[in-house]
């Protein structure tokens, strides 16, 4: 069983990164997926999550209008599209299957997480 977070990288103020977190092992639909990230000498803090049942979304507010989640469950993997990254946004992220709604997300245990992967965004 094993989550796998990949997309990140090194980005200019502005520009955009993909990330994806795949699923081996269980189906990823049957969770909702949340990502989360970390920034160095932060808390982890719940960014997007994406429900199991009729895929809407939650963002945080920090990230709302420039981040979108989506999941394409006949590849088991879900998406965090970001868009106009900011300095602020340079953290690792990481993916988690939550077996609960998007609304405790940020409140429960995920059953599973992936390894982060790392976002700088430079100005």
């Amino acid at each position: 069983v094993q989550l796998q977070a990949s997309g990140g990288g090194l980005v200019q103020t502005g520009g955009s990164l993909r990330l994806s977190c795949a699923a081996s092992g269980f189906t990823l639909a049957y969770y909702a997926i949340g990502w989360f990230r970390q920034a160095p000498g932060k808390e982890r803090e719940g960014v997007s999550c994406i429900s199991s049942s009729d895929g809407s979304a939650d963002y945080a507010g920090s990230v709302k209008g420039r981040f979108t989640i989506s999941r394409d469950n006949a590849k088991n993997t879900v998406y965090l599209q970001m868009n106009s990254l900011k300095p602020k946004d340079t953290a690792v992220y990481y993916c988690a299957a939550v077996p609960t709604t998007c609304k405790y997300y940020r409140d429960r245990d995920p059953r599973y997480w992936g390894q982060g992967t790392l976002v700088t965004v430079f100005s």
